[in-house]
């Protein structure tokens, strides 16, 4: 995708747009991210995905107000689970497993944001908000997800708008054993890694994080970080190639999601006791480091990592 993203010599003026704003000149954060608002789950069978949330901690706690998707939290953890047909599926579209769809990001001012982002090369994700509902702007991510700008997310959020809150339900559902966003894992293609480094770099002020500094139980690939107004909302991305004669099944894609957890070993046996199974083997298991859960639903698979309490 992106070796079309990233040319230097590209008009600014392009289509009429306006250059980014001098706010933005923050060379080590130039979007004024803040971290992860929510992250998103395509599916068309909402129900099993939201059981296994549940295991996970989560809770239901809004509606939203036209469509077929509901919001699911447990302290700063926002995903949504979004069933809402889209025109494009395919017929068998039902058999498909659950896939991380989209990731908002939080960021200083959206609408600048967004502008800074497609002067440098990113692809316009046209959206298609109801009456009444925001207009949520995304470009393109990797294997057809969004990446969306969210700049209301402290005393009013973009959920006070879009959502109806469930009735008896606590809107603010506690952190299971600390649980926090850590990151996310994104498989990409053989010999990709340059191209995905520069389009983050480029858009998004990311930095490499050196290979001796790892975290987890699952090492490979690259870690680039992401700056953040706050350091306790910032969050890493990892980059994985696939391995010796590994194909690329399944093609790029955003694969799971990493949570931060201040003792895993003590979030590990709190989900265990909830139905969550990990993996155990001689390669993979469960320690203080980190830990996997089994993969649900063909798709939906978490990974813990030791991060101090947020």
């Amino acid at each position: 995708m992106n070796e079309l993203l990233l040319d230097p010599a590209r008009d600014a003026s392009e289509g009429g747009r306006e250059p980014a704003q001098a706010s933005f000149s923050d060379e080590a954060n130039p979007l004024g991210l803040n971290g992860i608002e929510f992250i998103e789950y395509a599916t068309s069978r909402p129900q099993a995905l939201g059981h296994v949330l549940e295991m996970m901690g989560f809770r239901p706690v809004a509606r939203h107000r036209s469509r077929e998707v509901l919001l699911y939290r447990q302290g700063g953890l926002n995903i949504v689970v979004n069933a809402h047909p889209v025109a494009d599926r395919e017929a068998d579209a039902a058999d498909e497993p659950p896939a991380i769809s989209a990731i908002a990001l939080r960021v200083r001012d959206a609408r600048a944001a967004y502008r800074h982002v497609l002067e440098r090369g990113g692809w316009e994700a046209p959206t298609h908000p109801e009456a009444m509902e925001l207009n949520i702007p995304a470009i393109h991510g990797v294997g057809g997800s969004r990446l969306h700008f969210v700049d209301r997310y402290r005393e009013f959020s973009i959920y006070d708008v879009d959502f109806v809150p469930i009735p008896a339900v606590e809107r603010q559902p506690p952190a299971l054993a600390g649980l926090h966003v850590f990151g996310i894992v994104q498989y990409i293609g053989r010999g990709r890694s340059a191209d995905w480094i520069a389009f983050y770099r480029e858009l998004f002020g990311t930095t490499v994080i050196p290979d001796e500094e790892r975290f987890g139980i699952l090492p490979a690939g690259t870690l680039l970080r992401a700056p953040a107004l706050d350091a306790t909302n910032g969050f890493l991305l990892q980059l994985v190639e696939p391995r010796g004669t590994d194909g690329d099944a399944g093609g790029e894609r955003l694969q799971r999601i990493g949570l931060g957890a201040p003792d895993v070993l003590a979030a590990v046996q709190a989900l265990r006791a909830r139905g969550i199974e990990f993996v155990e083997t001689a390669a993979t298991h469960s320690g203080q480091r980190g830990a996997l859960t089994k993969t649900y639903l063909g798709s939906v698979v978490f990974e813990l990592v030791h991060s101090p309490a947020r």
